[in-house]
């Protein structure tokens, strides 16, 4: 099997709203939730994808050999590449009932593992998605990102210690999952949360706690100030409102502000390891990825997430080589025009 007998397979069982189009970019999915669609107008998963094509790598190859390394740190582990799973919940409603949350989340969870990266995984309305999720991350030795929706405190707080139970490196919460309106006609309505609140999570267990969903340098610093080991720059997608910038866009001011005190990840439209590369140019640490893992599961289960991530990996690898780069470090503005 390679990549793309994945694609062609996931086009057979990823059910009727996602198309496996040709580019991921939004457009043919406008609005379509349930679906992988961005919500209203789907302005926000548009322009997430938009906006990267805008940069443009800058290519120079006169230098010295090098050999090249995509690897990196993150909490005291190493990773083959600065490139994650992100968290997918409702599998079965937003694409088809060929997987489950549980056997999407294993399959993710093993495939990344395979591949020298990691997965976030998911949360959702009933108690057993997430401990599917946590009994996957425990039987992988604690290899995953738990990813908690903002339900009430008490629950986020028995949540995060499970995740700790279970061994997991550190755990995250999608605080952006607050304008999941299909959360709330499920019975089970999620909120914002105030900063005194955040800390009492991060404080509740001795892991690391990343916050996802932040598209603002004043909501970074109200991260940090909550005790926040990591952020990610993110708009859930453009699932959870409409007309915001592309997380791209808003990036180097955030890294600028709370970078070197935090890690700083983003997610949002990435697809190619030229993508990464892009973000990485302008601040990131790291890159959470998506769609992209749905229907590479959906097409090749667990060895679909590692081809997927190998495939992201090669052309990291490339891009460093043709900009001079030999460690990710290395990859800065300067590289990119």
């Amino acid at each position: 099997m390679n990549y793309q007998d994945v694609r062609t397979k996931a086009k057979e069982t990823i059910g009727p709203h996602c198309k496996v189009c040709p580019e991921c970019d939004g457009l043919a999915c406008r609005g379509r939730i349930p679906g992988p669609g961005g919500k209203g107008t789907g302005a926000g998963f548009v322009r997430n994808y938009a906006e990267l094509r805008k940069i443009r790598l800058a290519m120079d190859t006169i230098h010295e050999p090098v050999t090249v390394s995509t690897e990196v740190e993150l909490f005291g582990k190493r990773f083959a590449l600065p490139v994650f799973a992100a968290p997918v919940g409702a599998v079965g409603l937003h694409y088809s009932e060929a997987h489950s949350d549980r056997s999407y989340s294993a399959a993710v969870l093993e495939g990344c593992k395979a591949a020298g990266s990691a997965a976030f995984t998911g949360d959702g309305v009933k108690d057993e998605v997430y401990e599917g999720t946590i009994e996957a991350i425990a039987a992988l030795g604690g290899h995953g990102v738990p990813t908690i929706k903002p339900w009430s405190l008490v629950e986020v707080v028995a949540k995060a210690r499970k995740a700790a139970a279970a061994g997991a490196f550190a755990f995250a919460m999608d605080i952006d999952a607050a304008g999941l309106v299909l959360l709330a006609a499920q019975g089970k309505p999620v909120a914002p949360m105030p900063v005194p609140a955040l800390r009492e999570i991060a404080a509740s267990v001795p892991i690391p706690f990343i916050l996802k969903g932040i598209m603002t340098v004043a909501g970074a610093r109200k991260a940090l100030e909550a005790g926040a080991a990591a952020i990610v720059v993110s708009n859930h997608g453009g699932r959870v409102l409409d007309e915001t910038p592309s997380t791209i866009e808003v990036l180097p001011a955030i890294a600028e502000a709370v970078g070197g005190r935090m890690k700083v990840l983003i997610d949002g439209g990435f697809r190619t390891g030229l993508d990464v590369f892009k973000a990485l140019a302008l601040g990131a640490d790291g890159v959470l990825v998506g769609r992209p893992f749905t229907w590479s599961v959906y097409g090749g289960g667990a060895e679909g997430a590692r081809l997927y991530l190998e495939k992201v990996r090669a052309e990291l690898a490339e891009a460093m080589l043709m900009t001079g780069a030999r460690t990710v470090a290395e990859i800065d503005a300067l590289k990119v025009c």
